[in-house]
């Protein structure tokens, strides 16, 4: 395996070995001491799977009273995966990095406490998968707008098309108003 840090050094994509022939293929996904020694030390408790259809985006979204970290991957299609640094007293607070992730290409993101999350389908269908490391509190899950422009994400968008997103994703706060980690 190896972990590859992004311009946000805690976001880190781990490309895992790959072992294929005829037959399919064989990766790990998680391996404790493996990723320990590639500087992700985390402990998961709840995994996830979604599916969304090409054009859709999702995000970005965090938890703010009981942050969650998680380890992202792609097991159908391809997905364009940001994430975003929402802590306050970081230098790098307002900053984003875009992976993309998908079937071929077997990556995974690690996504830190502190930073929000989220993905725009490229492909027909995608089936998204994570561990977190907290539980689901929607009492406590806040949602930054996609579309913010002191963000500036380059989203892969066609121009002739807008992304289909929740009524709560559409009502997310923009970053300088919304509830930050210190």
């Amino acid at each position: 395996m190896r972990f590859v840090p992004t311009v946000l050094p805690e976001v880190v994509v781990v490309e895992p070995d790959v072992f294929g022939d005829a037959r399919g293929f064989f990766l790990e996904t998680w391996h404790a001491a493996k990723f320990r020694e590639g500087g992700i030390d985390a402990a998961f408790v709840q995994d996830n799977h979604s599916r969304s259809r090409q054009g859709i985006l999702r995000g970005l979204h965090y938890q703010l009273a009981r942050p969650q970290g998680k380890l992202v991957r792609v097991v159908t299609g391809r997905v364009f995966d940001v994430t975003v640094d929402l802590r306050r007293a970081s230098p790098r607070f307002g900053r984003w990095v875009g992976v993309e992730l998908s079937e071929e290409n077997q990556r995974m993101l690690w996504v830190p406490p502190g930073f929000g999350h989220g993905f725009y389908v490229l492909s027909e269908m995608a089936d998204f998968v994570y561990k977190c490391t907290d539980f689901y509190a929607p009492e406590h899950e806040r949602c930054i707008r996609w579309d913010d422009p002191t963000l500036a994400i380059d989203w892969p968008i066609p121009t002739h098309a807008a992304p289909l997103v929740s009524a709560k994703d559409a009502e997310g706060a923009w970053l300088g108003e919304a509830e930050v980690y210190p």
